[in-house]
């Protein structure tokens, strides 16, 4: 039998999707997976560790955990992650790894998007839009439902359009109903694509990259870096080349995976999470004036951790309440 191989997993839970690598020493991929998040992160969660589990060989053994993303705090309290960290932190330390001369991380997801400046390895300056998704994974998505054409084929329209249409892309609404204005005035479908791309691309650097340096090399990430049309849009209104990693996609959770390798403190991971029941509940303190809302987990009726409260007051008043919580009882969330 081989030699134990120590591991290491990175969760990425985002509102659209939720991703989990598994890493060795040299940060190589062991295992991989992604899928949609649904609106359930635990659920979306319990798939992956099945999906992760059965991708390692038996003397492969995860000792370290690392999660981040919008669902980061919750996911990080049931996998019993040794580092929660932001996206921002995580897509670099992961875009690093693979292209230590990146200066600029242009991303875009399912719902939000971001720009990260890096200089010799560090951070220098960032933004992140998640107000609007104009411009987002979704809203390309719900143009493509609108256009009956499969999203994945929208790279290869623009392509072959010679005389883009101009598409107002500085909201969403706005956007689908210039959309909708152009095809009825009869404006040709691969023209009508590769405007919105090229809107998609104005709008980011404008919005999310107004008053940002932004210098090559420039690493594209993100759900909608697999749109070719997209990327072209990018090198031309940039003048630069822009590079898409294969595992863009999943570089949040590869960072993270990376934290988790540094962690000190290393103990296996028990893949039988999976099986756990947990629940999310929310509960307002009233120990204050502040009266904090918190959000707990319970794993199986019992009070795991809780977080947003602004003392520890607060965990103690949720703790009390909350330990042998009744199933009868309908908490935020259950699986």
């Amino acid at each position: 039998m081989p030699e134990q191989m120590k591991a290491y997993m990175g969760v990425d839970v985002g509102s659209i999707s939720t991703k989990a690598v598994v890493i060795d020493e040299a940060n190589e991929l062991l295992a991989e997976d992604y899928l949609w998040t649904e609106g359930n992160p635990i659920s979306a969660v319990k798939r992956l560790m099945d999906s992760i589990e059965r991708q390692l060989p038996a003397h492969v053994v995860v000792v370290s955990v690392g999660t981040t993303g919008s669902a980061r705090e919750l996911i990080g309290t049931i996998l019993g992650a040794s580092i929660v960290k932001n996206e921002i932190t995580a897509h670099a330390i992961g875009t690093l790894a693979y292209h230590p001369q990146a200066r600029t991380i242009f991303e875009i997801g399912g719902q939000d998007s971001k720009i990260i400046i890096l200089d010799q390895g560090v951070v220098t300056d960032y933004a992140m839009n998640t107000l609007c998704a104009a411009g987002t994974g979704s809203f390309l998505s719900s143009q493509a439902r609108r256009l009956n054409i499969p999203v994945e084929e929208f790279g290869q329209y623009a392509l072959r359009s010679t005389n883009p249409t101009k598409i107002a892309g500085r909201c969403t609404v706005f956007a689908e109903s210039d959309l909708v204005h152009k095809a009825q005035m009869g404006y040709p479908t691969e023209d009508i694509i590769a405007g919105l791309c090229n809107s998609i691309v104005l709008n980011y650097l404008n919005n999310v990259g107004k008053g940002k340096h932004i210098a090559p090399p420039i690493v594209f990430q993100g759900g909608v870096s697999k749109n070719v049309g997209v990327v072209k849009a990018f090198e031309r209104i940039t003048g630069q080349d822009i590079f898409v990693d294969a595992r863009g996609h999943l570089m949040g959770a590869i960072g993270v995976a990376i934290l988790a390798r540094r962690q000190h403190q290393h103990q296996p991971f028990d893949f039988q999470i999976k099986d756990v029941e947990f629940r999310t509940v929310g509960v307002e303190c009233g120990g204050c004036p502040n009266d904090c809302e918190l959000v707990c987990v319970l794993r199986d009726s019992v009070f795991l951790d809780a977080w947003g409260n602004r003392c520890p007051a607060g965990i103690v008043n949720a703790k009390k309440r909350l330990n042998g919580y009744a199933s009868s009882q309908s908490p935020s969330e259950s699986t």
